[in-house]
């Protein structure tokens, strides 16, 4: 697959200029005091909540809560699993392997809840909590996963699988905690044991800290602007929205320009003032880099430290060790893919910014390309090509429109579901809503919370996460959140977003249903528990449908007239949306060759200097362009150093080209109809990581994926010359 990867994404660049607890040992309540047993009563994490499908009570749950229930939770798990390893019995798929999916019912409801709001709604209690935990939990984990006696009855079910009758699902879970316990380090000797414990620990303790810088800076790194005038460029409504800002901070009279979580930032794209423009580039480019909230020196030591677990673990590099578990399985694949493409894209760089210099140069300046002039000026160029303004298009996205009338209805008429508001079902802000999910036939089959708007505490970026996860074992039908950062309309105003904005909620989405139409029996292989190289492709594949004909006539209106978008703006918006596919794919495989080069780096390898290590991994590359930097730098890439992404940004491109080659099949298929919908319902969102994932993909396809699809995707033609 590699191969036509590389081929397709070459050749199109060089054509675009743009679980039940088991037997507890815990004290019988006769023998606790009375102010022990009470405090455990009052404690709601102790118990599965009474609401609908267990959905947490935000109204009973406190802060002080937490930990109880953490040091509980992890206390009788280890119980659960010392009597797996007790049980006389010969070891077998129920006795283990079921066993261990049904151990720390607790833990897991207490560590779903509070990572959940330690990301979209954190406080200091929690930033805290989440320091004390790190290190626990690292050594809980590691209790279980390198425990000599467990593995061994692990690896003896193992070793007889082909002959036990196994079904298909129950032989997939079994070789996924095999291969779990193996990657552990549940193979090494004891002193080996111990230093992948070290590391552990450490690790834990370091990727927290790193993502607590983050959310601090979220507060501290902003642009403090006294003049009005300097915010030329911008329309009325936003600087409303900048002064507001200023006075929630404590500056009355300023306007404040909050730093989003990618080197890019949107302003850029309309601020006049080139000052102000450097002055907010270089606050996203440079921060964590000094001052209390540093990251420079956590970077540098997250990645030896990978690259010594993975030498421990039999690995040249921790690169080698997280890839061998994906669909890409070496690195030199996701190397390839790139390599094929970094000529023909530098080639379209190169033309991009040549056509922007000269707008530079048209306007009378007399300066050279900088960073923070790319989007002010590509903005220029995108209104003489396609004559675009993008403010006049946000007026026919509205927030509630997009969401109602847009992703939801998509949604209905794909898989025949209806979101109906929940407004019973305690939140945990007032901007989250509460839905409950149905089928086509009344029957319920989900809780889906929205949290789509911005604000302090929440970690920057979009995501979708659980507070349950579906289990056919456990009885178990998700709880699933959905959250973004949109930034909100001033008092009184509605919310205007962007087309890109309005495509991630349709991104996100295809995450939630992923997790909300899974019908798995074991949680472990339930919804998006799926590599990191597939677990991009439904949420990818949703985002098309956004600018589906019968789909954005029903929600692309105006929020004062409701008249439909012009068609003349429609096409313009859809034209520019292959512009300046230079920049932005440079952007992205910047970053992802950043991330495959941190993790690439040896176990002995010394301690990097971040800024050098970044500077020459883009050289090596050949991407060292000093008008457009990587989408992250290292010192706040949470994807690659706050640990779920690390080695693993290539996936989004990877997944991208399985997502264009089914949305391309459902159009000739008839596009959107209930058939097709209910066949990916079938073969991808149902069946989460119960079989293998290319298995998984040619029963909906019908073959493996075919790379031209992207080409399309991506407006881009399909031939070289």
């Amino acid at each position: 697959m590699k191969h036509l990867i590389a081929t397709a994404i070459s050749s199109a660049l060089l054509l675009t200029a743009c679980s039940e607890p088991q037997t507890t040992t815990s004290t019988p309540k006769s023998e606790q005091s009375a102010p022990v047993a009470a405090k455990e009563q009052a404690n709601p994490l102790f118990v599965k909540s009474v609401l609908q499908y267990e959905t947490p009570d935000f109204s009973a749950i406190k802060d002080e809560h937490f930990m109880p229930a953490f040091n509980k939770g992890m206390t009788e798990q280890m119980a659960e699993v010392q009597a797996i390893i007790n049980n006389p019995a010969k070891p077998d798929f129920a006795n283990a392997i079921v066993a261990l999916e049904k151990s720390g019912e607790l833990l897991t409801r207490t560590r779903s809840i509070f990572y959940n709001l330690a990301g979209t709604d954190s406080n200091p209690a929690r930033r805290e909590l989440q320091k004390e935990l790190a290190p626990k939990l690292a050594a809980h984990s590691d209790n279980i996963f390198l425990n000599k006696a467990l593995f061994e009855k692990v690896a003896a079910i193992h070793s007889e699988a082909d002959s036990l009758a196994l079904t298909a699902e129950e032989k997939r879970l079994l070789d996924v905690y095999y291969k779990r316990f193996v990657r552990a380090g549940a193979k090494l000797s004891a002193e080996q044991k111990q230093q992948i414990r070290d590391i552990n620990t450490k690790h834990s303790s370091l990727t927290t800290q790193f993502s607590q810088n983050l959310l601090a800076l979220t507060k501290t790194n902003v642009v403090l602007v006294d003049d009005k005038a300097d915010l030329e460029g911008l329309p009325a409504g936003q600087i409303e929205q900048l002064a507001n800002a200023a006075a929630e901070a404590g500056h009355p009279g300023k306007y404040l320009i909050k730093i989003t979580n990618t080197t890019r930032q949107p302003i850029l794209a309309t601020l006049k003032n080139r000052d102000l423009r450097e002055k907010v580039w270089r606050a996203s480019a440079e921060r964590a880099l000094s001052g209390e909230n540093s990251n420079r020196d956590i970077v540098a030591e997250l990645a030896q430290l990978r690259a010594q677990k993975a030498k421990l673990l039999g690995y040249d590099s921790w690169a080698d060790f997280g890839l061998e578990s994906q669909m890409a399985k070496k690195p030199q694949a996701v190397f390839d893919m790139f390599a094929s493409m970094i000529p023909a894209l530098m080639q379209n760089v190169n033309a991009e910014a040549a056509a922007i210099q000269a707008k530079i140069d048209e306007s009378g300046e007399q300066f050279k390309l900088q960073p923070w002039d790319w989007l002010f000026y590509a903005e220029q160029v995108r209104k003489d090509k396609y004559n675009l303004d993008e403010n006049a298009v946000k007026e026919y996205f509205e927030f509630n429109r997009v969401l109602e009338d847009g992703v939801f209805f998509t949604m209905n008429r794909l898989y025949g579901i209806t979101f109906k508001p929940r407004n019973d079902i305690p939140v945990y802000h007032p901007d989250v809503k509460a839905y409950e999910l149905f089928d086509e036939n009344g029957k319920s089959l989900a809780i889906f919370f929205a949290d789509y708007f911005a604000r302090e505490g929440k970690r920057g970026g979009a995501w979708m996460s659980s507070f349950v996860k579906q289990s056919g074992l456990k009885e178990q039908k998700p709880v699933v959140v959905n959250v973004m950062n949109i930034q909100k309309g001033a008092n009184g105003e509605p919310t205007l977003i962007s087309y890109d904005e309005a495509t991630t909620i349709f991104h996100e989405l295809g995450h939630g249903l992923h997790g909300m139409f899974s019908n798995v029996k074991y949680p472990t292989l339930s919804g998006t528990s799926v590599s990191r190289d597939f677990v991009e492709f439904p949420s990818t594949f949703e985002e098309d449908w956004a600018m589906y004909p019968e789909v954005i006539a029903n929600y692309a209106k105006h929020h004062k007239t409701g008249e439909p978008i012009p068609d003349e703006l429609l096409k313009k918006v859809i034209q520019s949306r292959s512009f300046n596919q230079g920049f932005d794919t440079l952007e992205y495989v910047a970053a992802a060759l950043l991330d495959m080069e941190w993790h690439s780096l040896s176990a002995d390898a010394p301690l990097q200097d971040i800024e050098k290590f970044e500077q020459q991994a883009l050289a090596k590359h050949g991407v060292d362009v000093p008008f457009v930097a990587p989408r992250y730098k290292s010192a706040f890439f949470s994807h690659s150093m706050g640990g779920g992404y690390s080695a693993g940004y290539y996936a989004y491109m990877w997944s991208e080209i399985l997502a264009a080659d089914a949305f391309a099949y459902v159009q000739e298929q008839g596009g959107l109809t209930r058939e097709m919908g209910d066949k990916y319902r079938k073969e991808i969102l149902e069946v989460g990581n119960s079989r293998d994932l290319m298995e998984s993909f040619k029963a909906f396809r019908g073959q493996e994926p075919d790379t031209s699809a992207l080409l399309k995707r991506r407006g881009l033609k399909a031939t070289v010359q």
